[in-house]
C-alpha cells in the first residue's frame, strides 16, 4: 500500500522534472522527496526516475506507473472535493484550467473573484500539460481552459485576449545563439526545434515550430515532450530549442536554458476557450472576473 506522501511526490515530481520545485509544492525537504521517491522504488523494485547532475526523466516504469496512477488519484481527490463543498455549503463546482504559470497566477485571483461574486458556487484552478489541455476539455475535466492563440478547434468556443506577452526562444545556454541579445525566425534553422507529442503536436507546431523560416529554410524537428518540464531538460542537455511566451524567463529560470527574444515574432496572446455545447452562464461569469483581474494584475503576470 502506498503511503499518501509517496503518491503525491510521485506524481508532483513526474510533472516537476525537479526535486526541488516538488518539495516546494508539497512544503517539505528536498532531502525528505528524494527519500520518498527512493522508498517508492525500492517498494516497487525498479527505478522510476532517470536522474543525473543535468536532468530528471521517467523511466519506462515510471511512465507506465503515471498514466495508470494519475486518473484514479484525480478522480479520488474530485470525491474528496466534492464532499468538502458539500460541507462548506457549495453546490456546484466549476472546473477552470491553464497552462503556464502566469495563466495559473492569473486564474487563482479570477476563481477568489468569482467565488465572492456567486454564492454557492467555486472555481477550482486546474493545471493542464501542454499535451493533453484541450483534450482535457473535450472529456469534460475542466470547463474552461485558458490557452494561447492561434485556436483553430471548430468545437470550441473563445473569449476576448486577457493577456499578451513577446515570444522568446528557449535554447541552450551552450549553443552559440546564447551569445546574442536576440534572434529572428530565421535562426531557427540554426537548432532542432523540440515537438509537442501526442493528437495535438500539429497545433502547437503550426505556430510555435513552423517546417520552414519565413525565407523557405527547413527548420529540423528534434525530440518530442509532453511538458514544459520535459522540455527544459531537452534544451538543457543541447537536444533543441522551443520557442515560448516571455514568462519562462521569470517562472522557468534555469542555468542551463537562455531565453533569447524574438525580434520579429508576433506576441503571444493567452484567451479562455471553452465548448460550444457548453452553454452555462457561470462560463461567462468567470470570463467575466478573470478580464476584470487581468485589467489589474496582467502586466505584472507576463513580466
Amino acid at each position: 500500500m502506498l503511503e499518501r506522501l509517496e503518491l503525491e511526490a510521485f506524481l508532483t515530481l513526474a510533472e516537476e522534472l525537479h526535486f526541488g520545485r516538488t518539495a516546494e509544492r508539497l512544503h517539505v525537504s528536498t532531502a525528505r522527496i528524494s527519500q520518498t521517491i527512493k522508498r517508492l522504488e525500492r517498494h516497487i523494485g525498479t527505478p522510476l526516475f532517470e536522474r543525473s547532475s543535468r536532468h530528471v526523466c521517467l523511466t519506462e516504469a515510471g511512465r507506465l506507473l503515471h498514466d495508470d496512477v494519475r486518473p484514479a488519484y484525480d478522480q479520488i481527490e474530485a470525491g474528496l472535493e466534492k464532499a468538502v463543498n458539500a460541507a462548506r455549503g457549495v453546490d456546484r463546482l466549476l472546473q477552470v484550467g491553464f497552462l503556464g504559470a502566469a495563466a495559473g497566477q492569473l486564474m487563482v485571483q479570477a476563481a477568489r473573484l468569482f467565488d465572492r461574486r456567486h454564492p454557492g458556487w467555486r472555481a477550482r484552478p486546474r493545471e493542464m500539460q501542454i499535451v493533453d489541455g484541450l483534450g482535457r476539455l473535450r472529456a469534460g475535466d475542466v470547463d474552461l481552459l485558458i490557452v494561447s492563440l492561434p485556436h483553430h478547434e471548430p468545437d470550441m468556443v473563445t473569449g476576448p485576449v486577457l493577456f499578451s506577452e513577446p515570444r522568446v526562444l528557449g535554447v541552450s545556454s551552450r549553443h552559440p545563439l546564447a551569445r546574442r541579445d536576440s534572434v529572428s525566425l530565421e535562426d531557427l534553422a540554426a537548432v532542432k526545434m523540440l515537438q509537442v507529442a501526442g493528437a495535438f503536436s500539429d497545433y502547437w507546431r503550426a505556430d510555435r515550430t513552423p517546417h520552414v523560416t519565413p525565407a523557405g529554410r527547413p527548420v529540423e524537428p528534434g525530440p518530442q515532450f509532453e511538458t514544459l518540464q520535459e522540455a527544459l531538460a531537452l534544451i538543457d542537455a543541447g537536444e533543441g530549442a522551443f520557442v515560448m511566451g516571455a514568462q519562462v524567463s521569470r517562472f522557468y529560470a534555469r542555468p542551463g536554458v537562455a531565453y533569447l527574444p524574438l525580434s520579429d515574432a508576433p506576441p503571444l496572446e493567452w484567451v479562455p476557450t471553452w465548448l460550444v455545447t457548453n452553454t452555462a452562464p457561470q462560463i461567462h461569469a468567470f470570463n467575466e472576473a478573470a478580464q476584470k483581474v487581468a485589467a489589474r494584475v496582467a502586466p505584472a503576470v507576463r513580466s
